[in-house]
């Protein structure tokens, strides 16, 4: 074993107990996923609610002890969510997201619609990288929305491009718990994430902007 780590620059895993799924519970754990997904895909009901009911099924049907379900929730994103929600509506009701907006529109984008979206994609990026996803899209959103009023033009595009933004969080060990994961084990340094992230970055931009305009959310 010892030979084995010195060759191939491995570490041994702690031993554990292996655990085969059962596929009653696989089948209907699945079936209650894509039963969720379906119903908010259709609108049948508001995901929120869709998603709930999935979750009281999974409790219901064993597939998850309950005890389980509720210490895999991340209090601290629900948490800081609750906080970040009430300041997006703020920014909203007070005007602030509007003059972001303005400023993105009048200073960056100089009233052009492509380089407004790529503005609000690329402006996305960065607070990715710094802090939760989900609390930079409930700053952003906002902002996008505004932007989108103020051009006149589809705001699902706008939002969706905060969406694909907050997703890449690419340039610090602290973006994603994925980054930090491989930071000590990886022998990375801080500043070696932005060497292969901000070309990642612009290739997102790149393929985004065509798909968003022309394909996916055309305005």
């Amino acid at each position: 074993m010892a030979d084995f780590m010195n060759e191939t620059g491995s570490a041994p895993l702690g031993e554990r107990e292996l655990h085969f799924p059962n596929a009653r519970m696989a089948i209907i754990a699945s079936t209650l996923l894509l039963g969720s997904i379906g119903i908010a895909t259709f609108g049948l009901l508001h995901a929120s609610v869709a998603f709930t009911l999935g979750v009281l099924g999974s409790m219901l049907l064993r597939t998850v002890p309950p005890g389980q379900v509720y210490k895999a929730i991340d209090w601290p994103v629900i948490v800081l969510l609750g906080s970040l929600i009430p300041e997006a509506g703020t920014m909203q009701t007070s005007g602030s997201a509007d003059v972001r907006a303005r400023f993105l529109v009048d200073t960056v984008a100089r009233e052009n619609t492509i380089a407004a979206l790529a503005a609000i994609l690329i402006t996305t990026m960065f607070p990715s990288d710094l802090m939760k996803n989900a609390a930079t899209a409930a700053v952003l959103s906002p902002v996008a929305l505004g932007i989108a009023a103020s051009l006149d033009v589809n705001p699902d595009s706008f939002l969706m491009a905060v969406a694909i933004g907050v997703s890449c969080a690419f340039l610090t060990p602290i973006g994603h718990q994925n980054n930090t994961l491989i930071l000590g084990s990886g022998g990375f340094r801080f500043g070696d994430y932005w060497k292969l992230g901000l070309p990642l970055e612009m290739i997102v931009v790149a393929v985004s902007l065509p798909l968003l305009l022309q394909i996916v959310w055309p305005l």
